[in-house]
């Protein structure tokens, strides 16, 4: 079978209007994790967050090589680079996916401790040098750590801008 590799003009707007749901969803997040003091809400803010620009990254880069014409066109129509930040799903799945990381650390580990959800506003050192800890928040910096991993939120906004702009030249309001 043939397979249409073209992007119709409702399917391309609907698509948009998604990256822009999207969108909003992960700047509303990002006005509230600045303002929060209470650590379910950073920590649902900095999810939000994560499940959205993945949301996006999916629609822009998908996973399944047959919608790879999809991605390509929507990129193209939005001016987002190749190299955005955002085509890396890496973090989201560590937090999507914390269940296997629970299970791979306790396999490979025996340690009897697990730091998690740290929240460290003076000592952003700690947050990815201990080996026991693994989620991990600096409300400072706006980074967010997984084990040795960081990820820099104020980046990710810098990457989602370039998709807004893209956006905002189509009459979405972002």
């Amino acid at each position: 079978m043939n397979e249409l590799k073209i992007i119709t003009p409702l399917a391309e707007m609907v698509f948009m209007s998604e990256i822009v749901e999207q969108l909003k969803i992960a700047d509303k997040s990002a006005r509230q994790l600045s303002v929060s003091t209470d650590g379910v809400e950073t920590w649902s803010c900095i999810q939000s967050i994560l499940i959205a620009i993945a949301n996006i990254s999916k629609i822009l880069w998908p996973s399944n090589k047959k919608y790879s014409h999809r991605g390509e066109a929507l990129r193209k129509v939005l001016e987002v680079k190749e190299d955005n930040l955002i085509s890396d799903r890496k973090f989201r799945n560590h937090f999507e996916h914390y269940d296997e990381r629970i299970d791979e650390w306790f396999k490979d580990n025996k340690s009897s401790v697990y730091i998690d959800k740290k929240i460290d506003f003076y000592n952003q050192a700690s947050l990815r040098s201990q080996t026991f800890s693994h989620r991990g928040y600096d409300p400072v910096t706006n980074i967010i750590y997984f084990r040795n991993e960081s990820l820099d939120l104020n980046k990710i906004f810098y990457a989602i801008a370039e998709i807004q702009e893209g956006c905002k030249k189509y009459g979405f309001k972002t």
